[in-house]
């Protein structure tokens, strides 16, 4: 008899849902997924995209709608929520979207787990919900909470300074810093956070959350506006485009492979510690937009091609912040596995073939299936 524990991925077909389908399926699991399959990142026909795994079982469905929630829970052991509206510059002016999906969505989904208990629920949430990161001035104060002043970025002055007007400098950012939401999407991953926690603890569900950094590669929207600029870089460039850097380029961000992060979300289904906790998700190390712009122009020989700095500053951004990862290391057994430079090739050689009509890279990962999840 099968005793594979049954999990249900919402927003299973988006990009990183669509890379934890496989991850999980190849380690044993039975695997559902939610989605509704938006046009936005989905097109107009609203297929299944061809690269989502065919073992998992598929539904679609809306999460604010509670009879699709309950159908898709029955007989599931544990829920991996990735269902959200992403972007944080579209959501300062899309703000019902953003919250109705994001919050309301996962409002509709925690009712719906109170007629379907499940044993854990894993929660994708987003370094977004942070801000700015943290930071230090040279006398070693640290600073928890900066905002960047509109009027100073207006002028060009980038970085951002203590209170005092002291030069300071990013470090990593643990996952006790202060929230401080920036953009409507911030504060929708907030939301989901505290309301999966709280109800999490009132009715015995082991709840975990994942603060993910900049996840890149395979099957991210390079034409969309609500996905990160990796992609959107390899695409320009294998276009003969240059790439166009906001302020000057030069602002460190933390940046995850897709294969990394769904590696995460098994670790923490199947690590004894991890329920209760909250994870940063990252590589652990900065990047400034203006080196992987470099390393992509190398990567598609278009080293001609120098990036362009708009000197463009736009509402909801922010400068530096980088994960510090070593809860994630004790805990969860997660170390990030693929370089920057390994996870770029795969990126653009998958965009190459999207461009070209080509068939998509084959993912760096390939591990032995089993299942561990612990219940």
């Amino acid at each position: 008899m099968d005793t594979s524990p049954t999990l249900l991925i919402t927003g299973g077909a988006g990009f990183i849902g669509s890379h934890l389908a496989t991850e999980l399926l190849q380690h044993g699991y039975h695997v559902r997924i939610l989605d509704n399959l938006t046009p936005q990142v989905h097109g107009p026909e609203r297929q299944r995209p061809d690269h989502l795994d065919q073992r998992g079982e598929f539904f679609i469905g809306d999460i604010r709608d509670s009879q699709q929630l309950r159908e898709a829970l029955d007989g599931v052991d544990a829920v991996i929520h990735l269902a959200a509206v992403v972007g944080e510059r579209p959501s300062m002016y899309r703000i019902e979207k953003y919250m109705s999906v994001n919050t309301a969505g996962t409002a509709t989904l925690l009712e719906a787990l109170l007629d379907h208990p499940v044993k854990r629920l894993i929660v994708a949430s987003s370094c977004a919900v942070y801000g700015e990161g943290l930071y230090c001035s040279y006398n070693g104060t640290v600073y928890p909470k900066i905002r960047r002043s509109r009027g100073e970025t207006a002028k060009g002055n980038w970085e951002p300074r203590s209170p005092e007007g002291e030069v300071i400098y990013p470090l990593p950012t643990p996952e006790t810093k202060e929230a401080s939401p920036l953009s409507i999407y911030a504060i929708s991953k907030y939301d989901q956070e505290e309301m999966c926690r709280m109800i999490g603890e009132a009715y015995g569900i082991r709840t975990t959350i994942l603060r993910l950094f900049n996840v890149y590669g395979p099957h991210q929207g390079y034409a969309s506006p609500y996905s990160g600029m990796l992609a959107e870089y390899a695409s320009r460039l294998l276009q003969d485009l240059p790439v166009r850097l906001f302020e000057d380029g030069y602002q460190q961000r933390d940046f995850v492979s897709v294969y990394d992060a769904a590696r995460a979300f098994r670790l923490a289904l199947e690590s004894p510690g991890a329920a209760g906790g909250t994870f940063n998700i990252g590589s652990g190390r900065p990047y400034t937009f203006r080196t992987v712009a470099d390393l992509l122009a190398t990567i598609t020989r278009r080293q001609h091609l120098a990036p362009e700095a708009t000197g463009i500053s736009r509402i909801g951004d922010i400068r530096h912040c980088v994960a510090d990862i070593s809860r994630a290391r004790e805990v969860l057994g997660y170390e990030p596995q693929v370089p920057l430079e390994a996870g770029l090739l795969d990126l653009v050689a998958w965009v190459e073939g999207e461009i070209g009509g080509r068939p998509k890279a084959a993912s760096p990962l390939r591990v032995p299936a089993s299942s561990g999840l612990r219940v």
